[in-house]
C-alpha cells in the first residue's frame, strides 16, 4: 500500500476513489486475516461509508485533508461509539461504548477511514499480544512469533498492509516495542500531547496514545491529526503543535545536532544482532553529520523495577470499575454481592491482569505504600533527573528499542519476569513523560526486524521526526516488507 502523501494525491488528481483504496484494504484483511489475526472487529461497512463520504467531497469540488479516505487501525483500548471497545478481556466482551474518543473523533473530522479495531494484550496488560482474550496475532514476518505488545495487532497490521496507518497506546513500551519486533516505525508522543479521553485506562500516569507507520512521514502526519488540548482530559497539555512535516530533511547541518549513546542500554542481556545493527545505525547518523558522545543514565536500570510497583498500583485503582455492577460481564449465580464481584472478575479477568491487579493492591496497601510504592515515585524522579542532565549536553538520545528480535510464541509466558525484560530499553522514557520513536535499523539472521529508539526532551517530537527521516531516507530497511 502506498503512503498518506501518494494516496492523497491520487485522490486529489481522481486517479483511484477512496472506496476503491478501501475497499483493497478490506480484501487484504479478508485475505490474510485468518492466518494473521492482528483484528478483533472489522468495520467493512463503516468504513466504506467513510469513503463515500470522501469520495462525494471530491466529486462536488471540496477540499479533503490529508488523512481523508486512508484506512486506518484503532487499537481495541479506545472507545468508538456503536462499536465494541474489549480492551481484548472477556470482561468487555460485549461492550458497546456510548461516546468516541477524543482521538477517533478527530480522524473521523479528518475524514480517515476506520477499517477495524486492533487486537492486543488485555487491558493492554503485556509485551506480546499473547494475554489477549480472544485471539493470538502472528508476527508478519514469521507467524511462528510474537508481534509484540501489547499494541501487536495494531503494529501487525500495519506492517502486513491491511491498512496505511495505526493508532496504539504506549504505556511502557507498547508502540515501540512492537514497532521494532513488525519492522514499522512507533512514536509514543509526550505525556499529555495527546488526548487520553476515551482510553480504557491502565496507568494513567503513563499511558498515551501514538502511531504507527510504514514511514516516518506518514507517523508525523498522523500524530498531526491527533496532537492538541482537549478540555475533557486533565492531563492534556496547552502547547501549539507545530508542523511535524515541515523540517523532514534527508540529512542534518554539521556538527549541530548532537546525539547521545546511553551506554547502560548495551552490554549484558543485549542481543549480538540487535546490538551490530543499533551500532551500525549510529554510525550512519554520524555519517548524515550528527557528532555523537557516550552519555551515561545511571538510574535507567532502575526503570523496570519501578514500573512494575507504579503502573500495577494505578491498574489495581483502575481496574476496580469492572465489578459487574455497571456494565461488562456479570458472573451468575452470585448469592450476595461480595460473591457476585469476585465471581465476575476471577471469570472476566485474565492471568496476567489479575496478577498486576494484586501486585498493586499489595504495593498499595497500608503496611508497604512507603516501602514500594513511595520509593517508586522517588526513583522515577531521579530517572527523570538523569534524561534532563542527558538533554543538557545532547539533543537526541539513542538506544535499542528491544533487547532482542521477535521471539517465539509461547517462549516466555510461564516466566513473567523474563516477559517483562522485554520493555527494559523503553520503560524510562515513559516514567519521565519523554517522546520516544522507533524506526527499523536492520534485520538479524532468521529476517526479523531490528529497531533503533530514538528520545528526545519534553515536546520535542519535531526533532525526533527529522532524525528518524534523515536516517530512515538514508537506508533501506523502511522498504522490506514480509511476505504473507
Amino acid at each position: 500500500m502506498a503512503s498518506i502523501r501518494e494516496l492523497h494525491t491520487q485522490l486529489i488528481k481522481k486517479e483511484r476513489s477512496a472506496v476503491e483504496i478501501t475497499q483493497e484494504a478490506i480484501e487484504r484483511i479478508q485475505a490474510i486475516e485468518p492466518k494473521l489475526h492482528s483484528f478483533l472487529c472489522v468495520t467493512a461497512e463503516q468504513a466504506l461509508t467513510q469513503a463515500r463520504n470522501v469520495d462525494a467531497k471530491i466529486a462536488a469540488g471540496e477540499e479533503i485533508g490529508i488523512l481523508a479516505g486512508i484506512p486506518i487501525g484503532i487499537k481495541d483500548n479506545m472507545c468508538t461509539k456503536g462499536i465494541p471497545t474489549t480492551c481484548a478481556s472477556r470482561i468487555l466482551e460485549n461492550f458497546v461504548p456510548p461516546y468516541e474518543s477524543t482521538v477517533t473523533q478527530k480522524l473521523a473530522d479528518a475524514g480517515a477511514v476506520m477499517v477495524g479495531k486492533t487486537n492486543l494484550d488485555e487491558f493492554a496488560m503485556g509485551g506480546s499480544t499473547e494475554n489477549s482474550a480472544f485471539k493470538l496475532t502472528g508476527n508478519p514476518w514469521d507467524l511462528s512469533r510474537v508481534p509484540g505488545g501489547s499494541s501487536g495487532g495494531s503494529a501487525a497490521a500495519v506492517a502486513a498492509g491491511e491498512c496505511v496507518v495505526s493508532l496504539g497506546s504506549d504505556t511502557g513500551g507498547s508502540i515501540r516495542q512492537p514497532a521494532s519486533f513488525c519492522g514499522v516505525v512507533g512514536m509514543k508522543p509526550t505525556y499529555g500531547l495527546v488526548s487520553r479521553y476515551g482510553l480504557v485506562a491502565f496507568a494513567s500516569s503513563l499511558d498515551q496514545i501514538g502511531p504507527f507507520a510504514r514511514t516516518v512521514e506518514d507517523a508525523a502526519i498522523l500524530l498531526q491529526a491527533i496532537a492538541g488540548h482537549d478540555p475533557k482530559d486533565s492531563t492534556s497539555l496547552k502547547v501549539q503543535i507545530p508542523d511535524y512535516t515541515a523540517n523532514l530533511k534527508p540529512d542534518f547541518p554539521k556538527g549541530k545536532l548532537k546525539i547521545g549513546v546511553i551506554k547502560e542500554t548495551f552490554g549484558q542481556g543485549l542481543d549480538s544482532q540487535v546490538e551490530e545493527a543499533v551500532k551500525a545505525a549510529i554510525e550512519q547518523l554520524k555519517e548524515l553529520g550528527a557528532e555523537i558522545q557516550e552519555i551515561s543514565c545511571p538510574r535507567f536500570r532502575y526503570g523496570l523495577p519501578s514500573y512494575y510497583v507504579i503502573a500495577p498500583s494505578e491498574a489495581s485503582a483502575n481496574l476496580a470499575r469492572y465489578d459487574g455492577v455497571k456494565y461488562g460481564y456479570r458472573a451468575p449465580d452470585a448469592d450476595n454481592l461480595i460473591s457476585m464481584y469476585s465471581r465476575t472478575r476471577a471469570a472476566g479477568f485474565g492471568a496476567e491482569v489479575k496478577r498486576r491487579i494484586m501486585i498493586g493492591t499489595y504495593t498499595l496497601s497500608a503496611g508497604y505504600y512507603d516501602a514500594y510504592y513511595l520509593k517508586a515515585q522517588k526513583v522515577r524522579t531521579l530517572i527523570k533527573q538523569d534524561f534532563e542532565k542527558a538533554f543538557e549536553k545532547v539533543d537526541v538520545l539513542v538506544s535499542p528499542t528491544a533487547p532482542t528480535t521477535a521471539f517465539k510464541a509461547g517462549e516466555k509466558t510461564a516466566d513473567p519476569l523474563s516477559m517483562y525484560l522485554v520493555d527494559l530499553m523503553t520503560i524510562p522514557v515513559n516514567l519521565a513523560g519523554l517522546p520516544g520513536l522507533s524506526v527499523p535499523c536492520g534485520f538479524d539472521n532468521n529476517g526479523l526486524p531490528i529497531g533503533l529508539q530514538l528520545i528526545s526532551n519534553v515536546l520535542r517530537e519535531d526533532q525526533l521526526f527529522q532524525v528518524a527521516y534523515a536516517y530512515e531516507q538514508s537506508t533501506t530497511w523502511h522498504l522490506r516488507t514480509p511476505q504473507l
